[in-house]
């Protein structure tokens, strides 16, 4: 199957959905946004690694704000870097790195995203992308991360069910875990008020004692 333009989907939801589904769905389908701390320092980092234009070291040649698309994935974004490194046959292989402002994730959703923006650039150059990198701020350390099959496998389903939630306008029912903490749509999503056995009214009473 191959999408047309009027379905490409942002690559980040990618990121979103494995995540969080009710995030994702919030963000693509309901157009919610609010902003935290963390998205705030996020979006600065991505707007300042963008302004940085393009540059060359020796053998690696750095672009910022790549655009991407793939019409197999139904994707569109922006890539934070692509280094080309100059191969031995004297020709580009091209490097994402994702930037994020926090540490590793116990998830795949990071690395899901970045195997997004190989593959886009895969089908857009017509070359192999085996490898990338994401700069967490916090630890300001390189994940490398290698695009075999079985994350490729991963990144086809991500982006797959993306579009079927999306298409569907539904909005999954809120699940709390951890994650929630550090969610910027914590106060829209309200996931404690929906755990099982939790009444909305025991909520607001313990909210309102804890002003």
């Amino acid at each position: 199957m191959e999408y047309t333009e009027e379905d490409l989907i942002p690559l980040s939801a990618l990121q979103h959905l494995v995540f969080c589904e009710r995030q994702c769905a919030l963000i693509h389908v309901e157009q919610a946004w609010d902003e935290n701390r963390f998205t705030a320092e996020g979006r600065i980092m991505h707007e300042h690694v963008h302004e940085g234009g393009e540059e060359s070291r020796g053998d690696v040649r750095i672009e910022r704000g790549v655009p991407l698309r793939s019409l197999k994935l139904g994707l569109v974004g922006k890539a934070d870097v692509v280094e080309f490194h100059r191969t031995e046959g004297d020709e580009w292989a091209p490097f994402p790195v994702e930037h994020k402002r926090g540490k590793p994730k116990p998830d795949q959703c990071d690395k899901v995203q970045l195997c997004g923006q190989a593959m886009c650039l895969e089908e857009m150059l017509g070359i192999e992308v085996s490898s990338g990198a994401i700069f967490y701020g916090r630890t300001r350390h390189r994940l490398n991360v290698e695009f075999d099959n079985s994350l490729r496998a991963e990144t086809e389903k991500v982006a797959r069910q993306a579009h079927e939630l999306i298409r569907s306008g539904t909005t999954p029912k809120p699940v709390f875990t951890k994650k929630c903490k550090t969610c910027s749509l914590s106060e829209r999503c309200l996931p404690q008020v929906f755990q099982k056995g939790r009444s909305v009214k025991r909520y607001l009473t313990q909210a309102l004692r804890e002003e």
